[in-house]
């Protein structure tokens, strides 16, 4: 497997990554304040109870999307957010019908997040990530292994 990577694409993906995991946890923290605080208001999302599965799905949207912009544990919080949204597309969405066919049961951002989420928690937090600075990880190196690495 060729691991090597052009300097343009050194010098870009850890800063796509890091774009792409602070949007995702922008638009995750969204769907928690919704649910927690009704801000933005969504009438399905009104007076969700905190003990309830979409309050504690809330809550952890919340925290975690929250993590996620910061770069702070970000594996770990991307890592549960890919299972929380695994678990909300075969809870909510998949007994509608279709499991294999997620626009039929208007599941395909569950899956998305999932998948999105499940790749960051591997790939690392990319560039402007507190992580980098408090556990000294090196963005480059999230993503792809370099020839050194990827050779052996």
């Amino acid at each position: 497997m060729n691991t090597t990577l052009t300097p343009f694409q050194a010098t870009w993906l850890p800063r796509a990554l890091g774009v792409l995991r602070i949007v995702a946890g922008y638009l995750f923290v969204a769907h928690g304040t919704t649910k927690l605080f009704q801000a933005p208001y969504i009438e399905m999302f009104a007076n969700v109870p905190i003990a309830s599965l979409a309050g504690i799905a809330g809550v952890l949207e919340v925290i975690g999307g929250t993590l996620l912009i910061l770069g702070l544990f970000t594996r770990p919080a991307a890592f549960v957010l890919s299972g929380l949204m695994a678990f909300a597309y075969f809870i909510g969405h998949a007994p509608q019908g279709n499991v294999l066919l997620p626009i039929l049961n208007a599941g395909e951002l569950a899956v998305l997040y999932s998948f999105l989420f499940l790749f960051i928690s591997v790939a690392g937090p990319g560039s402007f990530a507190l992580d980098t600075h408090v556990r000294r990880e090196r963005p480059a190196k999230d993503v792809a292994l370099l020839e050194a690495e990827g050779a052996r």
